[in-house]
C-alpha cells in the first residue's frame, strides 16, 4: 500500500491545485483581456468558458504527450457524462432549474449533433491527426458563432448572466501575475495528476481509459460543479445549465481534439459500445427534461429529473466497475 500512497497524494494535490489555478487563470486572463478593451461578452463566453474547461484540456494534452491516449479520451467523454449525470443531477436535486433561454435550447441540439459527428469521426476506432484538426477547427468556429449569437440576442437572459459572473476587476500588473501563475500551476498540477492517475491504474491493473472516465473525469469537472451550484443559488438558472452545455461542447471539440493532434492512436472498442451510448443517452435525457409541454412556460429541470440523471450516472459507474472486475 505504501507504493500507492504517493500516487494517491499526487491525485489529491493535483486536483486541488488544478481547481485553484484554473480559477486564477480565469481571473488573470479575463482582466488582461479587459485591459486591451476586449468586449466583456467575448471575455465571458470565450475566456471564462475556456477557463472552466482548462483542467480537462491540460490533463488531456499532457496524458496524450505521455502516450496515454486512453486517459485523454476517457477524460473528455467521462467529463461529459459526469457533468450531466452527477453535477447537473445533484444541482437539480437541491435547486430546481427553470430554463428560459432560447440560446440554451438551441445549444442542446447542437451539443447532441456534435457528439454524433465526433462518433462518426471515431467510428474506425482511431483518433487520428485529421480527426483532431477537424474537431479543433470546429471549436474555433463554435466560439465565433457563440459570441455572435450572444450579441444578436440582447433580450435573452443568458448573455447578461454571463456578464454578471465575470471575475472582479484587478490592475493590469495583478492580472498578468495571476495569468502567469495560473498557466504554470495548471501545467504542473496536470502533470502531477496524470502521473498519479496512471500509477493508480497500473497498480490496480485497470486501463487508463477507466481511470479517465472515473477519477480524472470527476476531478476535472469540479470547477463546473462549483460554477453551476453558484449560478443556481443566485437563481441564474440559464447560466447554471449553460455552464454544463458549454463545457460539454468544449470537451467534445477541444479536449477530444488534443490527443488526436498530439498522439494519434487507436482506442478501446468500449468507447464506442459503452461510453458513447451513455453520453448520448444522458444528453437526450437533458434535452427532453428541458422542453416545456406548456406553451409560453419555461421548462423546469426539477428534483425528480435530477434524481433520474444521478441514478443513470450511478448505474454507469456500476457498469464500469463490473467491466473493471471482469
Amino acid at each position: 500500500m505504501i507504493t500507492l500512497l504517493l500516487p494517491a497524494l499526487a491525485i489529491i494535490i493535483g486536483f486541488a491545485l488544478l481547481i485553484w489555478s484554473a480559477d486564477k487563470f480565469v481571473l488573470g486572463a479575463s482582466n488582461t483581456a479587459r485591459s486591451f478593451s476586449i468586449s466583456p461578452l467575448i471575455v465571458g463566453v470565450v475566456i471564462v468558458g475556456l477557463g472552466t474547461s482548462a483542467p480537462e484540456m491540460l490533463v488531456s494534452a499532457i496524458a496524450a504527450a505521455q502516450g496515454n491516449t486512453g486517459l485523454s479520451i476517457g477524460n473528455a467523454i467521462g467529463s461529459n457524462i459526469t457533468n450531466i449525470g452527477l453535477m447537473l443531477g445533484v444541482t437539480a436535486i437541491f435547486y430546481p432549474l427553470h430554463i428560459h433561454s432560447k440560446l440554451l435550447k438551441r445549444e442542446m441540439p447542437l451539443l447532441l449533433a456534435l457528439i454524433i459527428f465526433s462518433l462518426f469521426l471515431l467510428w474506425d476506432q482511431k483518433l487520428g491527426f485529421l480527426d483532431g484538426l477537424i474537431l479543433l477547427t470546429m471549436m474555433a468556429a463554435m466560439l465565433v458563432f457563440t459570441v455572435w449569437e450572444a450579441k444578436s440576442h440582447n433580450t435573452d437572459s443568458l448573455p447578461q448572466e454571463i456578464l454578471d459572473e465575470l471575475p472582479e476587476e484587478v490592475s493590469k500588473g495583478e492580472a498578468l501575475k495571476w495569468l502567469v501563475i495560473g498557466i504554470v500551476l495548471l501545467i504542473a498540477s496536470s502533470r502531477l495528476l496524470v502521473w498519479g492517475a496512471v500509477d493508480v491504474a497500473q497498480y490496480f491493473g485497470v486501463s487508463d481509459l477507466i481511470i479517465g472516465l472515473t477519477i480524472v473525469a470527476i476531478g476535472t469537472s469540479l470547477p463546473e460543479l462549483a460554477a453551476t451550484v453558484a449560478a443556481a443559488r443566485k437563481k441564474e438558472f440559464d447560466l447554471a445549465v449553460g455552464n454544463i452545455i458549454g463545457s460539454n461542447i468544449f470537451n467534445i471539440l477541444g479536449v477530444m481534439a488534443l490527443p488526436g493532434l498530439i498522439h494519434p492512436d487507436n482506442f478501446d472498442s468500449e468507447v464506442l459500445t459503452r461510453d458513447y451510448p451513455v453520453m448520448i443517452a444522458l444528453t437526450v435525457l437533458l434535452m427532453l427534461f428541458s422542453i416545456s409541454l406548456r406553451k409560453g412556460k419555461s421548462a423546469v429541470l426539477g428534483r425528480i429529473n435530477g434524481v433520474i440523471l444521478l441514478a443513470a450516472y450511478i448505474a454507469y459507474m456500476g457498469w464500469l466497475f463490473v467491466d473493471m472486475s471482469a
